[in-house]
């Protein structure tokens, strides 16, 4: 939709949202670390200090350190400690052991997944997979979630990649890969 695009320095969660939950907005949060000198600490150097010195629980310790050093160009989104992230997801009109089988079963998979690198490390039917991608840098963690006798979804997170360009081409790849599993599935 023209005009909805998001800024690169966007923090991820509305100002509303966070003044509500933490009783500062991010032009009072960017004020307030930058007087406590946050532009000079570590990610975890600030979750701590908004920890100990605001009383911020965890997850909106990190909700704030993430959005900081998003506004202050420290970050990009989907950025990690370890590289860049990407979920993607779908729902498909089959039983749930039916689209595990579907990623567990190399032969299957090959059918549906075009340039299968994934090397499964752990699998526990019906429920997750966790594979090394390729050379083994970057990890796939892929979901199973039932919805119903005859539907269920699958949640693909692919982490440690290198950066925003691999990134999204990873983004456009699972897109593209999903959809090729809904129609191998459901035709």
């Amino acid at each position: 939709m023209p005009g909805t695009k998001k800024s690169p320095s966007d923090p991820g969660i509305s100002d509303t949202a966070v003044a509500a939950k933490t009783g500062k907005t991010w032009t009072e949060w960017l004020r307030t670390l930058d007087q406590e000198g946050a532009r000079r600490m570590t990610h975890r150097e600030i979750a701590r200090h908004l920890r100990l010195k605001h009383g911020l629980p965890s997850w909106w310790t990190q909700m704030v350190t993430v959005g900081y050093e998003r506004l202050r160009g420290r970050r990009k989104k989907g950025q990690t400690p370890e590289g860049f992230s990407i979920s993607a997801n779908r729902t498909v009109a089959v039983p749930v052991a039916r689209l595990f089988s579907a990623w567990n079963n190399p032969k299957e998979r090959r059918g549906w997944l075009r340039g299968d690198r994934l090397e499964i490390s752990t699998a526990t039917p019906c429920k997750s997979l966790h594979a090394a991608w390729g050379a083994g840098r970057s990890r796939v963690a892929v979901m199973f979630y039932p919805k119903g006798a005859k539907k269920s979804s699958v949640a693909v997170d692919h982490t440690k990649l290198a950066g925003a360009k691999e990134a999204a081409k990873m983004r456009a790849y699972w897109a593209k890969q999903l959809d090729s599993l809904q129609t191998h599935l459901e035709n």
